[in-house]
C-alpha cells in the first residue's frame, strides 16, 4: 500500500509541476522516454536503484548522460528518487502521471491486449467501440500478451472485456461442464 501512495504523490507533483509549466505533455513524452530507456538498460535502471552506489555518484552519471536532453523537472525528480532510493518507483509514478493527466482531460485510460501489434486504426476503433459501452471516453494502450490465442482483451478502470478466443472457449468450457 506505501508503494501505492509513494507512486501517487511523486506522479501527482510532477504532473502539478508540469501544468503549472504548461509542458503537461511534454513531460509526458520525456518521462516515458525515459522510462523505457530504463526498460531497455536493465542495468542502468538497477545501477540507479542499487544503495550499493552512492546517491551522489548516481547523480553524476545520470546528470552527465543526460546534460542537456532532461528538462529541469525529470532530472530534479530522478534526483530526489536517487536521494529517497525510490528510483524503482519511476516507472509507476510515469503511469499515474499519465493517469492524472488523461482524467484532467476526460478520458479514462485501459489497456488492449492482443497476441499482436494492433495498427492505430485498430486501436481506435477498439476504443470508439469501448467509448460507447462505458459511456465516456477511453484511451487504449495495446499491449502483447502471447497467451491468447486471438482476438483481445480489454481492461478499463478494474473492468475486463474479453473478446478472446481463449475467453470464449473458457465459457464454453464452464457451458459443458455444467450441463
Amino acid at each position: 500500500m506505501a508503494d501505492v501512495a509513494i507512486d501517487m504523490t511523486y506522479g501527482k507533483a510532477l504532473f502539478e509541476a508540469a501544468k503549472e509549466l504548461g509542458r503537461v505533455q511534454e513531460t509526458l513524452e520525456e518521462a516515458e522516454a525515459l522510462s523505457g530507456l530504463l526498460e531497455q538498460e536493465p542495468e542502468f535502471f538497477e545501477f540507479l536503484s542499487t544503495p550499493v552506489v552512492s546517491a551522489k555518484e548516481k547523480k553524476a552519471v545520470l546528470a552527465k548522460i543526460f546534460e542537456g536532453r532532461l528538462s529541469t523537472e525529470i532530472k530534479n525528480l530522478m534526483f530526489i528518487l536517487i536521494d529517497k532510493g525510490r528510483v524503482r518507483h519511476y516507472p509507476r509514478i510515469v503511469r499515474r502521471y499519465r493517469y492524472l493527466l488523461n482524467e484532467s482531460e476526460g478520458f479514462s485510460a485501459g489497456t488492449v491486449f492482443s497476441v499482436i501489434p494492433l495498427t492505430p486504426d485498430q486501436v481506435g476503433a477498439f476504443e470508439e467501440q469501448t467509448s460507447r459501452l462505458m459511456q465516456k471516453k477511453i484511451k487504449l494502450e495495446n499491449r502483447i500478451d502471447r497467451n491468447l490465442i486471438g482476438g483481445v482483451r480489454i481492461f478499463i478502470e478494474g473492468k475486463v472485456i474479453d473478446a478472446s478466443i481463449k475467453g470464449r472457449l473458457n465459457t464454453l468450457k464452464e457451458l459443458i461442464a455444467n450441463n
